[in-house]
């Protein structure tokens, strides 16, 4: 497209040559004013039927194109009249025109312009700026790959290339535009293609290998990236799993093994992988991707290479991989090996590997956000294609309209605002050589819970609109006022969702420790709650500020409503343990900012770091 640019003479912008057709909702290439349109996707090749047939199981799949009589062989389909003038916002007669046959000129005659083509509009600045953004902006909205790093890359016309096998059932049914977003990135370390000889476990199913968690905030101002080690102990659910014959099973679990085995392990797939980690952090992720080692070697070619910075000179015998210390440019081979190596970084384990890993990422990140590649066709196409090539998503992503959406959405974050971390762990206490690692607790725990109540690992300066200040302010208003005696506050408890027996451990610790001694266990609630909350009368407001402040309750889970009756028949609040619910005596406000001793073991893709 650029050599055909250069040629025309013009100072057309590559990216404009993508237009919207507004027939087909696609985006359409016009190399010249009189040249045919070529339009992306191109037409869906059959797929077999099954899991591993490329695009879902076999459905036919297309753009809800209407039926139509097919083109005679060795003709072009026919073309609806006035269609091309209406793609470059014709009016209706100029398209009529545009369409009738041009007059035969003689020989030598100046060739006169199409009818139709005279007092052609300029281009908007902003037209050709918001033209910019969806064929770019939208294309690559972010790409995390490798090895060790899970990948994704979208391009219209490339649907194609991706693969798609089943979920089984272990996602929430895939992200949606409205709420936070949870994305699971897998690296395998399976040997496929030429020159991967090197690397990984010889004869590998394809374990995860690398394995993070992209959270993405509801309002998209920032993403945490959260990495999970392989040799993490953890608990493999059974996995209800649809294998590669199209047969499906229940792979069993097991206690105590090591994370990277939930995938390729026993005929595992990536959905049980999904299993592990909603068990091991209580998120369940909306949708995942799979990459193995070719997508680093070919995507970093794509952007001709990713600047990155050693502290030291390096020489590891085992992946080759030499460079003198100080700032360089790597790509393809070496790009791998950076990745991959371990002998070359600090104790040489797998947790400084993962650090350096995180350190490519920022580095590839704010590559594939720089100007040079967001605006050049060229290392968009090249992106396109090998990203596509080297990845596998679940089936709840078998769409290129849903492709496109989560182009978009991650598209909306600034890289200063990414941050990654890994999951807080420490040496397993029960080995004499140390080869594995166990959470370390509480901080696991806090980390989970920060990502899974929203919070930013990274100051983010958020506008809010009016309507959003005044509820805010309404709901921090149900707090201030005065709080009545713990012993004057009645309450029911019921369960809404929190673990079995949470309604009898909250009314002992009530009664016991906080003399709150009119309470009463009222057993189950008639619905589950996700967060917990207290109904409670105008008359009774003080009696809730108390139990608020004992329960470390927001005011946005105090509901003001009517009030219930307990079993003397006198009146009382109704508390309802929600999902939310972590035991008697934790707190249920949600922090509002990471506190420094997480963030001090994080990252952000916006910072230049060596790695060392």
């Amino acid at each position: 497209m650029d050599a055909q640019g250069r040629e025309r003479g013009n100072d057309m912008d590559p990216a404009d040559q993508w237009v919207l057709n507004p027939d087909t909702g696609d985006y359409e290439l016009r190399l010249s004013d009189s040249a045919p349109q070529s339009s992306i996707p191109s037409p869906r090749r059959p797929r077999p039927a099954g899991v591993g047939a490329g695009k879902g199981a076999g459905a036919p799949r297309g753009r809800g194109d209407a039926p139509g009589r097919a083109a005679a062989p060795g003709r072009a389909p026919e073309r609806p009249p006035g269609r091309r003038a209406a793609e470059r916002g014709a009016t209706e007669p100029e398209a009529a025109e545009s369409e009738a046959p041009p007059p035969r000129r003689r020989r030598g005659a100046p060739e006169e312009p199409p009818p139709g083509r005279r007092g052609r509009r300029p281009v908007k600045k902003k037209s050709k700026a918001k033209k910019v953004l969806l064929w770019t902006g939208g294309v690559m909205a972010f790409v995390v790959l490798a090895t060790g790093v899970g990948g994704y890359l979208y391009l219209e016309h490339l649907n194609d290339n991706i693969d798609a096998i089943p979920d089984d059932g272990a996602s929430t049914g895939g992200f949606q535009k409205d709420k936070a977003i949870n994305i699971l990135l897998i690296g395998t370390d399976k040997r496929t293609g030429a020159g991967n000889e090197g690397y990984g476990d010889k004869g590998s199913a394809g374990h995860a290998d690398t394995t993070l968690l992209l959270h993405v905030s509801k309002d998209r101002t920032n993403a945490t990236a959260l990495s999970i080690p392989r040799d993490l102990i953890v608990d493999i659910p059974d996995c209800p799993t649809t294998l590669e014959d199209g047969t499906q099973k229940v792979i069993p679990g097991s206690s105590g093994a090591r994370f990277n085995t939930s995938l390729g392990q026993n005929d595992r797939t990536p959905s049980c992988t999904m299993r592990t980690v909603t068990e091991l952090t209580g998120i369940t992720p909306d949708n995942f991707m799979v990459a193995d080692f070719n997508a680093i070697k070919t995507l970093t070619t794509a952007v001709d290479g990713v600047k990155v910075c050693v502290a030291k000179d390096v020489d590891d015998p085992d992946s080759k991989l030499q460079l003198t210390a100080g700032p360089h440019t790597i790509e393809g081979e070496q790009a791998l090996a950076f990745v991959r190596t371990r002998h070359a970084w600090g104790n040489q384990g797998d947790l400084d590997r993962i650090k350096v890993q995180q350190q490519f990422l920022s580095a590839l990140m704010r590559q594939l956000k720089s100007s040079d590649t967001l605006t050049s066709p060229t290392k968009m196409i090249k992106l396109a294609e090998a990203g596509t090539e080297a990845l596998t998503v679940d089936s709840q992503l078998d769409s290129i309209n849903k492709l496109k959406d989560l182009g978009l959405e991650l598209g909306k974050l600034n890289i200063k605002n990414l941050s990654f971390t890994t999951v807080p762990v420490k040496d397993n206490p029960l080995e004499t050589v140390k080869a594995t690692v166990v959470l370390q607790e509480p901080k696991a725990t806090q980390v989970f819970d920060l990502i899974k109540n929203d919070v930013s690992f990274t100051e983010v300066e958020k506008k809010e609109k009016k309507e959003e200040k005044e509820e805010k302010a309404a709901v921090a208003a149900r707090l201030k006022g005065p709080k009545a005696e713990a012993s004057e506050v009645r309450v029911q408890v019921f369960n809404g969702g929190a673990p079995s027996g949470s309604a009898q451990d909250t009314l002992t610790w009530l009664q016991l420790k906080e003399g709150v001694s009119k309470s009463e266990n009222s057993g189950n609630a008639p619905k589950t709650l996700k967060k917990t909350t207290l109904e409670y009368a105008p008359d009774q407001a003080d009696q809730a500020r108390r139990l608020a402040d004992i329960l470390g309750l927001s005011g946005s889970g105090m509901k003001p409503g009517e009030s219930a009756t307990n079993s003397q028949g006198l009146p009382a609040m109704t508390l309802t343990l929600g999902e939310d619910f972590k035991g008697a005596g934790i707190s249920l406000t949600a922090p509002s900012k990471a506190p420094d001793e997480v963030v001090k073991d994080t990252s952000t893709a916006d910072k230049v770091e060596c790695a060392k």
